[in-house]
């Protein structure tokens, strides 16, 4: 991890940061290093507040804002750094994904330059901008080839901010992040599906593709440390890979994650009907820039970050059970009164 842990513009004291999609998966845990950090912490969503976030949000569906609104904001807040933790991934369209991954950034750098005092904009990329590769280490220098619709949007988001950068219309870095584990994953993706089912014992097996890949895993509260690190740094114009740096086999986490829940469960993996045969993807990414440039590896194990999100998924089943029988009591309740 980074030895930086506060700091405004260029390693000076902590400012004030503005961190879109703040209630997303990875932005609550930026909202959250950020403030611990000494930063003051706005964060903008679609969404209303939580009344137990103890920063502020703003309502706001930045995909659809003007730049001049999003000018306004940023002035109104002194930011003095801003993180891009929105965008579109699970059951999203085509157009959404180039709307929420591409296009934002371009609205973003084009509010910022209308700006006296630029912040440093921190664009979280992904680690499919790349595309499939060898099985070597991914550097920054892999040519990117993305064969995906969201890998080809936050790459046109990449690139817009290093466009930027390069003319001088804005300061800042890319986070090209690999895949992310740990409290909050997403249902929709694998571990986070896993770790659903066996958080609530559901009877039926879960039937997964073929899991056939390594992948390079990243805990999403080391994400959120770089987020910092790269806010707190004067490096500019540069792509840095945040990672964990290992390729490492899905099924043997399916597998640790089972274990772990302490519960027999079925797994099945089987190629969809009428699919083409699954392929064996491999990534593992060299984060050596990010350690010398910021300072910042990570330090949560994989085991920990299966741990967390597994615990923070088994929290998630029991308030949605307290939730449905706090709806059911009402109705159970009138009864009794006629009898």
């Amino acid at each position: 991890m980074s030895d930086r842990r506060a700091g405004g513009r260029g390693g000076g004291e902590a400012g004030s940061v503005v961190v879109l999609g703040a209630t997303g998966f990875v932005g609550r845990h930026i909202c959250e290093v950020f403030g611990a950090a000494g930063w003051t912490v706005t964060g903008i969503a679609r969404g209303a507040q939580d009344p137990s976030t103890p920063y502020e949000i703003i309502p706001l569906d930045v995909v659809s804002a003007e730049p001049g609104h999003i000018a306004r904001l940023l002035a109104e807040r002194g930011a003095g750094a801003v993180v891009n933790a929105a965008g579109a991934v699970w059951q999203a369209t085509e157009d959404d994904m180039t709307r929420a991954n591409a296009e934002l950034v371009e609205h973003l750098v084009a509010a910022t330059a209308r700006l006296d005092a630029r912040p440093r904009l921190i664009q979280l990329g992904s680690v499919h901008e790349y595309g499939p590769v060898p099985r070597t280490g991914i550097t920054e220098d892999t040519p990117t080839a993305p064969v995906t619709p969201y890998g080809r949007s936050k790459l046109a988001g990449a690139r817009a901010l290093l466009d930027a950068t390069a003319s001088g219309e804005a300061a800042g870095l890319v986070l090209r992040v690999s895949n992310v584990s740990g409290p909050g994953t997403h249902r929709a993706s694998l571990l986070g599906m896993v770790a659903h089912h066996l958080a609530t014992s559901a009877p039926e097996p879960l039937r997964l593709a073929p899991l056939l890949a390594h992948r390079d895993f990243v805990d999403v509260r080391d994400v959120a440390d770089a987020a910092l690190a790269a806010a707190c740094s004067e490096a500019s114009g540069q792509v840095l890979n945040i990672g964990g740096g290992q390729a490492t086999s899905v099924r043997s986490l399916v597998l640790r994650l089972t274990e772990l829940a302490g519960a027999a469960a079925e797994i099945v993996e089987a190629p969809s009907a009428g699919g083409r045969p699954p392929e064996a993807e491999w990534q593992r990414m060299d984060i050596g820039r990010a350690k010398r440039l910021l300072g910042w590896s990570p330090r949560r194990s994989l085991d920990d970050s299966l741990r967390d999100l597994l615990a923070h998924a088994r929290a998630g089943a029991h308030r949605e059970s307290l939730s449905s029988a706090l709806q059911v009591a009402p109705t159970t309740m009138a009864l009794s009164d006629h009898r």
